[in-house]
């Protein structure tokens, strides 16, 4: 997940705490040590063909039934496996099989679905198995693994896709999550046959069986490592783990990895789009392409950028806002001064998620409360806070002014999004907010501290200064708007699953391109330690959502859709959003189309690397000079 950004606003307190947080992220830069450093060179001196990747974000675990985030989903699809993936290359997003043995047979009533697996797929080679050699993944493997997210004992958090869904799943669970007892909605028919029956119509299942949520664990690593494996996955996925900690992980090539060669069609491949890449090059050939993969992990933005810019350390980064105006000959389209351009490729286009920021109902004093007047003042407190955020000075400060602002919950990319509706909730209106405080009693003296958790760093600080400043102009007082700081991403991630904070402020990443991906997370039995951080229980909502989860796409779920997120809009729910514009370089001896959208990670087996010097694009799309 994601936190917010911001430009400076015209409050001087503001632009004070951004030169010192700014002094303070040089100073951090020009400190940093060596100890991390990794030179690609001696790989290749060892005769490895190594690609080095980066996250802004270490994952806090490695076990697909907690893989909740995208920096967990980036190692999970790598090391294991997943029934169904998203081609590499389609645009918008397109569902493909991957270990399931091509598409399902579903009932005509669609509660029944029929998944065949690939024969000959072998789990790696470890000491969980007998002689630790691994043995061939079958049908009973993704039984085993789907009712691992129904097990207390795992702390899973991706049940919330098959709650409700398939028969006996949660009465199973109910009975102790016994794994030798028989679900009779996931069963396998056979060695290579998976059945599952559903409760009701479920059109985004096959999507859910792409997450890394769903990837197939072995029943033999999950015994003998339990809450071990998830510093030690065990899957049948294109690379293996060789070490991990909070700095990095390191992958090596899966020499047991099935052999699937590439067919770029199939892939969704545009050459009008895309021939600048190169993947061409990886036509008829079988992933992974290289020996050896590296993701380091690193929150700032200039430690990422320093390592990128020298050549023989990470291979691919996103441009930094700062950087926008030294590379960019031009915004839009986004294109590289020439300079540029004839040492790094380029991608943009809008992310598939958005960042937002949702109120916890469960605090009485912003959200729900048994007294009816009071309650009222908390929306109308809520209504205000919206008011006072500037989504625009994000966008213009860290976003390029590239970014989509939008209304509600529905995210741009999908197909349900309306450009048409009312901008009120994203545009700021501080006189508006005064009024609505000052007409539902709120004064200064009693307006409440709020708590505000964040991530620790530089950039994080200024994202809390920048909205205290905003709440400031309101009458907020500053000692009342109180920064919460965690180590890592997996501390305050728990804090939002145990509903510790009265504001969550992230980013969501869609898991598959639905506009009920985002609208769940305001379903009521979705609560923490799900999916809803707000809490939110609106039973209008949840009884639409309801409607709308078994239909096919049409007109009239896509009216159902947009109702739901004018709910959300009218309650003061959530400060949303922005989806911005994804700006990827990557050296021009890669050959790859980098991604993190739509669960992420899947494009690291199509990646290969040239010797240095050599360049991916084709010689007739060289730039001059």
């Amino acid at each position: 997940m994601f936190p917010l950004a911001s430009r400076p606003i015209s409050c001087s307190r503001w632009h004070a705490a951004r030169l010192v947080v700014l002094s303070l992220s040089l100073l951090a830069v020009a400190g940093c040590g060596s100890s991390t450093d990794h030179n690609p060179s001696a790989d290749a001196g060892a005769g490895l063909k190594t690609f080095r990747h980066s996250l802004d974000q270490a994952p806090s675990t490695l076990d697909p039934v907690q893989a909740t985030n995208v920096y967990a989903n980036h190692v999970v699809v790598n090391a294991y496996d997943t029934l169904f993936a998203y081609k590499y290359l389609a645009r918008p997003y397109q569902l493909k099989p991957n270990l399931a043995d091509g598409w399902p047979d579903i009932s005509a009533d669609l509660l029944t679905y029929r998944i065949r697996i690939k024969k000959g797929v072998w789990f790696q080679d470890d000491p969980a198995f007998p002689g630790g050699q691994g043995r061939e993944v079958v049908a009973a493997d993704f039984v085993y693994s789907l009712k691992r997210q129904f097990d207390p004992k795992n702390r899973p958090q991706g049940a919330w896709f098959w709650q409700g869904r398939i028969v006996g799943l949660d009465d199973w669970k109910a009975a102790g999550s016994d794994y030798d007892r028989e679900v009779p909605g996931l069963r396998a028919l056979d060695r290579y046959t998976v059945e599952v029956r559903l409760i009701r119509p479920y059109p985004q299942l096959l999507d859910t069986f792409a997450q890394g949520y769903s990837a197939v664990v072995p029943r033999e690593a999950a015994e003998r490592y339990g809450p071990e494996l998830g510093t030690h996955p065990v899957g049948s996925g294109p690379f293996k783990v060789v070490s991990y900690d909070t700095s990095r992980i390191v992958f090596e090539r899966n020499r047991r990895f099935r052999q699937e060669p590439v067919d770029l069609q199939a892939e969704g491949y545009d050459p009008a789009t895309q021939r600048y890449t190169g993947v061409e090059r990886i036509q008829g050939r079988s992933p992974p392409f290289v020996d050896r993969l590296v993701i380091d992990f690193a929150n700032d933005d200039a430690s990422r950028w320093n390592s990128f810019t020298k050549g023989n350390e990470i291979q691919v980064a996103g441009l930094p806002p700062e950087k926008a105006d030294e590379l960019l000959e031009s915004r839009d389209p986004v294109r590289l001064k020439p300079q540029y351009a004839r040492r790094y490729q380029l991608a943009a286009g809008t992310e598939a998620g958005f960042i937002f920021e949702v109120f916890n109902f469960d605090f009485p004093w912003l959200g729900y409360n048994p007294d009816p007047g009071r309650e009222r003042r908390n929306k109308a407190l809520r209504c205000a806070i919206i008011k006072t955020f500037d989504w625009e000075a994000r966008n213009q400060s860290w976003f390029f002014g590239l970014a989509t602002i939008f209304p509600g919950i529905i995210v741009p990319v999908v197909p349900e999004y309306d450009p048409h509706l009312s901008r009120a909730s994203v545009t700021r209106d501080i006189e508006g907010a005064r009024r609505l405080l000052a007409d539902n009693g709120w004064t200064p003296a009693n307006l409440p501290v709020l708590v505000y958790g964040q991530t620790a760093g530089v950039k994080q600080r200024m994202f809390f200064e920048q909205l205290r400043a905003e709440l400031m102009d309101i009458g907020w007082p500053q000692e009342k708007v109180v920064l919460k700081q965690y180590a890592t991403f997996g501390d305050i991630s728990r804090a939002w699953k145990e509903s510790r904070l009265p504001i969550v402020a992230k980013g969501w990443g869609l898991d598959y391109p639905d506009a009920e991906n985002t609208l769940q997370l305001f379903y009521g039995p979705n609560r923490s330690p799900g999916s809803n951080d707000a809490n939110y229980r609106n039973p209008a909502f949840d009884r639409l959502y309801e409607q709308a989860s078994v239909m096919l796409p049409s007109a009239e779920r896509t009216a159902l859709y947009r109702r739901m997120n004018q709910m959300v809009i009218d309650d003061c729910a959530a400060i949303s959003g922005i989806a911005r514009k994804r700006i990827y370089l990557w050296h021009k001896n890669v050959v790859a189309l980098p991604d993190r959208e739509i669960v992420g990670g899947f494009f690291l087996r199509y990646v290969d690397v040239l010797p240095p010097g050599e360049s991916a694009r084709p010689p007739d799309l060289e730039p001059a000079g």
